[in-house]
C-alpha cells in the first residue's frame, strides 16, 4: 500500500482494519448489553486467549520494571481510552463527533514526539496531517452537531481517551528496551480485564446476557479489535516513526463506514467517499514526507 516492505504493508492494513472493527462491534453490542458489560467481558476473553498463549508458547520470566511499564502502557492505551470513549458517547456525544476528537490524535503525538522523542516532522508531513484531519472531517461529517444539547465534560472525555493513548504511544516508544509484542500484550490485555471488572462490579454491569449475539459480539471484539487492532497498533510502532504509525488513525473513519456498508447496508455519501480520498492522500504523503525515515533505528521485531 504505502510501503516497499511486506511487513510494514502488512502491519499497516492489518492495523486499520482491525481498530476498525472495534467501531462495529460496539455497534453490533449496542443491542445485547451495557456497553461496561461489554468492555467487562470483552477482555476477560481477551486475556483467557492471550494468556493461555503466552503459558503454552512463552513461560518469559519477565523483570518487574517491565512488567510494571507494560501495566501503565495497558491502563491508559486499552483502559483510560475505551473507557473514555464509552462515557463520552453515553453522556451524549455523538460517535462520529468522539471519532474526531480521537483521531487529532497523531497531530498532537506529532507537535509531543519532537520534544520528548526528538522525533522531527517535516512540513511535507504537517501537510498529511492536516489533510487528514480535512478528510476525518468529511467522513464524520453527519454525525456532528446532532441531537440534544451535550455537556462539555463529556466532550472533555474523548480529549481525555485520545490524549490516555498519545501518552501511553510516547512512553512505549521512548522505552530504552522495549518488552516482546508476545509479552506486553498480555499483560495489557490482564491489566485492562482487571480494571474493567471492577468497574463492572461496582457499576452492577457485570452480569453477562445470555445471548448468542452477546457471545459473537465479545468474540468479535476480544479477537479483531482487542488482540488484533493493539496487536498490530504496537507492531507498527516497532516498525516505524511514531507520527507515520499514528497517521493510520486517519484511515479508521473510512474504512469503519465500509464496514458499516457491508455489514449494515449504510449508505457511503459523497462527503464520505471525498473524506476516504483525502484520508489516504493526507497518510500517504505523511509516509512518503519522513527525511530520517531511511536511517531511522528500528527496534528489533523479536
Amino acid at each position: 500500500m504505502l510501503s516497499t516492505k511486506p511487513l510494514n504493508i502488512i502491519a499497516a492494513v492489518g492495523f486499520v482494519i482491525m481498530w476498525s472493527s472495534g467501531f462495529i462491534g460496539a455497534r453490533l453490542g449496542a443491542a445485547e448489553a451495557n456497553s461496561m458489560t461489554i468492555l467487562m467481558w470483552r477482555f476477560i476473553v481477551a486475556v483467557i486467549i492471550l494468556g493461555g498463549w503466552w503459558i503454552w508458547h512463552k513461560r518469559r520470566r519477565l523483570s518487574m520494571k517491565a512488567i510494571l511499564s507494560q501495566v501503565l502502557i495497558g491502563l491508559f492505551a486499552q483502559g483510560g481510552y475505551l473507557y473514555c470513549v464509552f462515557l463520552s458517547v453515553e453522556h451524549g456525544v455523538s460517535a462520529g463527533t468522539s471519532n474526531l476528537i480521537t483521531t487529532l490524535q497523531p497531530i498532537v503525538t506529532a507537535v509531543l514526539a519532537g520534544p520528548i522523542l526528538k522525533e522531527s516532522t517535516s512540513i511535507k508531513q504537517w501537510i498529511g496531517l492536516l489533510l487528514g484531519i480535512i478528510g476525518v472531517l468529511f467522513v464524520v461529517y453527519e454525525g456532528l452537531g446532532a441531537g440534544a444539547p451535550v455537556p462539555l465534560w463529556a466532550y472533555a472525555l474523548s480529549f481525555i481517551a485520545m490524549i490516555s493513548l498519545v501518552g501511553a504511544t510516547l512512553y512505549e516508544k521512548g522505552l530504552k528496551r522495549s518488552s516482546d509484542l508476545g509479552d506486553a500484550l498480555p499483560i495489557q490485555t490482564a491489566v485492562s480485564a482487571l480494571l474493567f471488572t471492577m468497574i463492572g462490579v461496582m457499576t452492577n454491569n457485570a452480569v453477562p446476557p445470555a445471548t448468542t449475539g452477546f457471545w459473537l459480539t465479545i468474540v468479535w471484539l476480544a479477537s479483531l479489535s482487542t488482540i488484533g487492532g493493539y496487536g498490530f497498533y504496537w507492531l507498527n510502532l516497532k516498525l516505524g516513526s511514531i507520527t507515520r504509525v499514528s497517521s493510520l488513525l486517519y484511515l479508521t473513519p473510512p474504512v469503519t463506514m465500509f464496514w458499516a456498508f457491508l455489514m449494515f447496508g449504510d449508505r457511503i455519501g459523497f462527503l464520505t467517499i471525498g473524506g476516504m480520498i483525502i484520508c489516504l492522500l493526507g497518510v500517504w504523503i505523511i509516509r512518503k514526507g519522513t527525511p530520517a525515515e531511511a536511517t531511522e533505528k528500528i527496534k528489533n521485531v523479536r
